[in-house]
């Protein structure tokens, strides 16, 4: 058992999410909505459950509407109150208390291990827990949550990790596992179809701390210029360190990066709910039906 217990997350929401254009020219495209709730907001929901307090945001010049879903709505609560929406007045107050909100720009090299740095001095010798804005995992527990208790237990660090087709492991950073177990023992960024080590891909959920902080300070740059959180973690394996790779288990984990992937993310959540479920159902065999609407 460790005696420190996790209470901060970085996210990292600095992207641009050009695969998305024009959609994201002037919104985030963590702020995208699945159904009627912000990419972000469900992130930050999962984190709320696994028992985090403080959520560092790295962002850049175009987020504001992010750091305002966020914030309070004055004229917003004050015109729900005001037309006896209370329900609805609840639900918006919530979402400003739902943890201590810090904002980080960041700065530094491009890649996925930028917003560590940005934000390593919040988190200061302290395990933490590091999320992509973009990527959800929808299961019946919170995945953030099934992480932070298995860190609690045996205080190793660890990556989330989804198995993936084959011919698309060239998009991800793909895992080797020691035999007969969930150790990693080699992790590659964007490998070639044919040199990949399995089709176990990584994705935005991880356990880090201050080592691996040091480590990329000192981390070149790797595939296509980038600053690599897998290259870090690769160096933390080849010095030693134990760390692994997490499985969902009664869940899915679901980019929402590109126009494809959001639809899909999008649809699964819609039919989760009671008063949707049915008419999509209905709807989407309409469409397959040739019916047109």
């Amino acid at each position: 058992m460790v005696s420190q217990k996790i209470k901060k997350a970085i996210i990292a929401v600095a992207g641009s999410g050009t695969r998305l254009l024009p959609a994201t020219k002037a919104m985030p495209k963590e702020m995208l909505p699945i159904v009627d709730k912000p990419i972000i907001q469900l992130v930050v929901e999962e984190l709320i459950e696994a028992g985090i307090e403080d959520i560092i945001l790295v962002t850049k010049w175009d987020k504001k509407p992010l750091e305002d879903h966020f914030d309070r709505s004055w004229a917003l609560e004050n015109e729900l109150e005001k037309n006896n929406k209370l329900e609805k007045l609840e639900e918006i107050k919530r979402i400003s208390e739902l943890a201590n909100f810090i904002y980080v720009r960041q700065k530094g090299p491009y890649g996925n291990g930028t917003p560590v740095l940005s934000a390593g001095s919040l988190v200061d010798d302290e395990p933490f827990v590091f999320v992509w804005g973009d990527d959800l995992v929808k299961a019946k527990q919170s995945f953030t949550k099934s992480m932070v208790e298995d860190y609690e237990k045996n205080g190793h660090l660890m990556i989330g990790v989804q198995k993936v087709p084959e011919t698309e492991v060239s998009r991800y950073g793909i895992v080797k596992l020691r035999e007969g177990t969930n150790e990693i023992e080699d992790i590659i960024e964007k490998p070639k179809q044919e040199e990949a080590p399995s089709c176990l891909a990584d994705f935005g959920r991880m356990i880090l701390d201050q080592e691996i902080i040091n480590i990329l300070k000192n981390t070149a740059l790797g595939k296509d210029n980038e600053l690599w959180i897998v290259d870090a973690i690769r160096t933390y394996v080849k010095n030693g360190g134990i760390f692994l790779a997490k499985e969902v288990e009664n869940g899915e984990w679901m980019t929402t990066g590109d126009a494809l992937n959001y639809l899909k993310a999008t649809l699964a959540y819609a039919f989760d709910r009671e008063d949707l479920a049915r008419e999509i159902e209905a709807y989407i065999g309409k469409i397959k039906g040739g019916s047109g609407v």
